[in-house]
């Protein structure tokens, strides 16, 4: 094994240790006790519940973790990424042809692997709690689906990547990151209506005290509606959440209708209120720039490492070529990547944050949000106490606790 296999097996393991750890000590810290902010709204019984939740969520996924470290090693040093190579070279198609036949071939290894663990998580882990609402008509239907759009979204996108890196010379990252750029956009513009339908129904708030309030809030901050849109979540699980989506007038604000049953108007519509904050600070916008400035980097430091002979002797290939270059790379960039997610992740609990403080200033009812987020904690039994490490690596959304705590204080100041 040369340096650059070192490097990767090295990062692949020390972030598997440290996943271990935070997901210990994320176990512990959570045996602390209910938090006094929450007597009354946890029994005890939803508590120990949420325990044994957190308990069996953690460890599938470090069972799931292990097994996707234990095939991806296996796969590599049992010399499959040549194997498939040469399999695929044998019948003499085009490069880029290659290049989709084999990254597509590794990505449903990659999902086989996972499908096992998919469906226990479904149908035992979330079923035993009371989560699970998917059938298993509902489940493959999905699957299908998402292959479907892989197929029919994915595979052009691919190849153009590899044909601009394969034909384009020294300027390719730049055409293969302007090429992914302006499809990223195209898609956020046409998901809400076309592709997320596929998935979900999409219907109208029905007129009614929700949706007059709705409105006239939105009316107080100036937020033109297109359109509120009831999702039907239950479709496939208990628990609640809403969302904004899309760009000019193609945006959705969504509400899980698992929501809407399980809370008040005024919770409702700061619930909403948290979500117009993120739009007026302009966070998807900024999440949005970041993750393609990142493809930006990702392309050009992979032109720098295009066809480069230690890194293919890394994975014992006999042939150098561009689909090659792009999947050795991508696990050479893991450390930078698990960098880089922390401090999206750190950013993105800052949105939060500016949000829960844009509901409350902007809401006559705004610590209405506080209420809503302990009924949400309740119902989707969160980890009330998570490790401050756990947090820091993998956490988008601050803690409930942290977040009720600050906007108490927003309320009282």
């Amino acid at each position: 094994m040369n340096a650059y296999g070192a490097v990767i097996v090295s990062t692949l393991l020390i972030t598997f240790v440290v996943k271990l750890v935070s997901e210990r000590l994320n176990l512990q810290s959570a045996s602390t006790g209910l938090p006094l902010e929450f007597v009354g709204v946890f029994d005890e019984e939803a508590y120990r519940k949420s325990g044994e939740y957190l308990g069996a969520t953690t460890h599938f996924s470090l069972i799931a973790s292990a097994v996707g470290l234990f095939f991806l090693l296996f796969f590599w040093f049992s010399g499959g990424f040549n194997l498939l190579d040469q399999f695929l070279r044998g019948y003499g198609f085009h490069p880029v042809v290659n290049g989709v036949l084999y990254i597509s071939v590794l990505l449903l290894l990659q999902s086989l692997i996972d499908l096992p663990f998919s469906i226990y998580k479904t149908f035992v882990i979330e079923e035993k709690f009371g989560f699970n609402k998917t059938t298993p008509t509902v489940f493959v239907t999905d699957l299908l689906k998402t292959l479907l759009l892989a197929a029919l979204l994915g595979t052009p996108l691919l190849a153009g990547v590899l044909w601009f890196f394969e034909s384009t010379g020294s300027l390719a990252w730049l055409w293969a990151w302007c090429g992914v750029t302006l499809v990223s956009l195209l898609l956020q513009y046409i998901a809400p209506t076309w592709i997320m339908p596929l998935f979900n129904k999409f219907v109208p708030l029905e007129e009614g005290e929700l949706k007059r309030a709705i409105m006239e809030y939105a009316g107080t901050v100036h937020f033109p509606l297109s359109g509120v849109y009831v999702l039907d979540g239950s479709k496939r699980s208990a628990k609640a959440n809403a969302f904004f989506t899309g760009f000019g007038k193609r945006k959705r604000i969504a509400l899980f209708d698992t929501l809407i049953s399980a809370h008040p108007v005024q919770e409702l519509v700061a619930v909403l209120a948290h979500e117009i904050g993120h739009f007026k600070k302009k966070h998807i916008i900024i999440t949005m720039v970041l993750s393609l400035l990142n493809l930006g980097a990702l392309f050009f430091l992979l032109s720098l490492f295009m066809n480069n002979r230690l890194l293919f002797d890394a994975f014992s290939m006999k042939d150098l070529s561009v689909y090659g270059s792009l999947i050795f790379f991508s696990l050479l960039y893991t450390p930078v990547e698990w960098v880089l997610s922390i401090v999206l992740q750190a950013l993105s609990r800052k949105h939060e944050y500016e949000a829960d403080a844009y509901a409350v200033s902007t809401y006559t009812e705004g610590a209405s949000l506080a209420d809503a987020l302990k009924k949400l904690s309740r119902n989707n039994l969160s980890n009330l106490t998570p490790h401050p490490l756990y947090v820091f690596l993998n956490y988008s959304h601050p803690p409930i606790l942290q977040r009720i705590i600050r906007i108490r204080g927003l309320v009282a100041g």
